[in-house]
């Protein structure tokens, strides 16, 4: 079956696979759209499946010393080859890393690591300002004020997990 280009180039934007993979996909299928996304669907999830077994042996490690010397940030930055690990650009991205992390001047690693005197404090100001609201609004505003402030306070990276 002969498939016109113009099928190919709306397949590729819907899924964003490549020209010839869109081809093969759209003849597989008999010229069925739906077939042939579905197809490239799982045939991108395989290949995704598959990277995601590969481990990240290589990287860097990147350190920075504010120059009061009071601020100091090391961040291991891992990635799949050498090739990589050694590239300028890598070293750019470790480096910036570095330095937003000390720009956020960080409380912890983690959420679960801060102290909970922190928590109830930040909590007790946002009840403060928030105290004329009802209190399932109060709730609603403290949860997002605190998943801010753990945003901020936590360094890049970190996952968030809400704490009881």
């Amino acid at each position: 079956m002969s498939i016109d280009a113009s099928s190919i180039k709306e397949l590729r934007n819907q899924t964003g696979a490549g020209v010839l993979d869109c081809k093969n996909a759209l003849e597989k299928s008999s010229g069925n759209f739906e077939k042939a996304a579905e197809s490239l669907r799982k045939k991108g999830l395989a290949k995704a499946a598959k990277k995601d077994s590969r481990g990240t042996p290589e990287g860097r490690i990147g350190s920075y010393i504010h120059t009061n010397g009071k601020i100091g940030v090391l961040v291991e930055v891992n990635c799949e080859t050498d090739f990589v690990a050694k590239n300028d650009v890598f070293g750019d991205l470790v480096k910036n890393l570095c330095m937003q992390v000390a720009a956020t001047d960080p409380l912890s690693t983690s959420i679960e690591a801060l102290s909970q005197e922190t928590i109830e404090n930040q909590k007790k100001a946002c009840l403060e300002e928030f105290q004329d609201k009802s209190p399932d609004v109060k709730e609603k505003i403290i949860e997002g004020k605190m998943e801010n402030y753990y945003k901020e306070k936590m360094p890049v990276g970190t996952t968030f997990h809400k704490r009881q």
